[in-house]
């Protein structure tokens, strides 16, 4: 779609407030999760809190596939990540590349090359998937008989050894919901590296290419 259609505006208008609505989402999440001990009242805040967002981002959808003209189910194939964040908003932050496109459209011309900008995005990527990763596997693991995961810290360790593709298997989940967490973060994790690691070896054969071209032949 061009930049004029009244989705491409609607996308601009609303993809920093909605991020910031997602990390507002983590955050309320986070604190139900971690405090244990967490009174009554503030849990039903917390659950208050998630709702209305999740709402919030249900309508995002709604209005989307209004102005795409499209029908349902291929608004869903097409624009599969703004599903999926709807199905798992805890994933919302992940649309961080429209939202760069969004501040990069009211700001002029993108200031970082392509290559970095892909290794930015990847990284900040890593970090959300890993914090958000490592929150819901910890609820899910979290008492559960047999389980390894005792701590966030634990839960912390086991996101960067899954996302990394080490897996020492010192922490492993036990329950089915941890170990489908588990499942998308391995596949999260495989995609961002050869992310990083195409986008890097890129930029090294244009940084050899153009050493190469600028060398006098030799006589």
């Amino acid at each position: 779609m061009d930049d004029d259609s009244p989705y491409a505006r609607w996308e601009q208008r609303t993809e920093i407030p909605l991020f910031l609505a997602s990390l507002l989402f983590i955050g309320a999440y986070a604190a139900r999760v971690l405090d244990v001990s967490m009174a009554s009242g503030w849990q039903r805040l917390c659950e208050f809190t998630m709702l209305a967002l999740w709402l919030l981002f249900a309508a995002d959808y709604l209005v989307r596939r209004h102005l795409s003209g499209q029908r349902f189910l291929r608004f869903a194939r097409t624009h599969f990540l703004h599903t999926v964040v709807v199905i798992l908003p805890l994933l919302r932050p992940l649309r961080i590349v429209p939202l760069y496109d969004a501040i990069q459209h009211r700001q002029g011309e993108p200031r970082l090359s392509l290559h970095a900008r892909v290794i930015a995005y990847a990284s900040l990527s890593t970090l959300l998937l890993g914090f958000t990763g490592a929150l819901a596997v910890y609820q899910q693991e979290r008492g559960a008989p047999g389980a390894t995961m005792l701590s966030f810290g634990d839960a912390v360790w086991w996101a960067a050894a899954t996302l990394s593709t080490v897996g020492y298997g010192d922490i492993t989940p036990v329950t089915t919901g941890g170990r489908a967490i588990a499942t998308v973060m391995m596949a999260g994790g495989l995609a961002l590296l050869g992310a990083v690691t195409g986008s890097f070896s890129s930029w090294l054969l244009q940084i050899f290419s153009s050493e190469s071209d600028r060398r006098p032949p030799e006589s």
